[in-house]
């Protein structure tokens, strides 16, 4: 039994209008493309720990009598749930579809701003998450510099558009 219809069906609600669009096979197998979903990859499991990891710290300053705001509890589950769908919108994104590279890249540029005008907000999280939010920020950068370099927007330019001859085959 194969996922994929289920998948798509998923694809449909999160892609929108550009839920059926897909990139040129021979730029998803670029070695520069492979290379690109490699270290997004890596990075986002590091995220991934990174929000298991506040949320085990919470949940271990609650069993010990400590105060956790509940800020800190909102910021930890919703961190953890949205770099969990980022690693989704990576995996369609490396198989071929333009929506999820979108997606990824938009919210691989939003995040980390809004991570780092909460962490400055004084006094609504304890100093640890703001050290957690700023590592997860750096991350996150990185992974928006890939998503933006030259390469990844050649390879990911909306099919329906002309891709440049010279820039594709760098």
């Amino acid at each position: 039994m194969t996922l994929e219809p289920l998948l798509r069906r998923l694809d449909r609600i999160a892609g929108g209008r550009h839920a059926d669009l897909e990139v040129p096979v021979e730029m998803l197998e670029h070695r520069k493309t492979k290379r690109a979903f490699t270290w997004i990859t890596w990075l986002l499991a590091v995220e991934v720990l990174l929000g298991f990891a506040a949320v085990i710290v919470a949940v271990v300053i609650a069993l010990n009598q400590g105060q956790v705001p509940f800020a800190v509890w909102m910021r930890s589950v919703v961190v953890l749930g949205m770099t969990v769908t980022l690693f989704y919108f990576s995996w369609r994104a490396s198989r071929g579809w333009y929506w999820a590279y979108q997606r990824l890249r938009l919210f691989a540029q939003i995040f980390p701003i809004i991570t780092l005008v909460m962490a400055a907000i004084p006094n609504l999280y304890p100093a640890w998450m703001v050290t957690e939010q700023i590592i997860f920020s750096l991350i996150m950068i990185g992974v928006a510099d890939i998503l933006i370099g030259d390469h990844m927007r050649t390879a990911f330019r909306r099919p329906d558009r002309p891709q440049a001859r010279d820039a594709a085959t760098a």
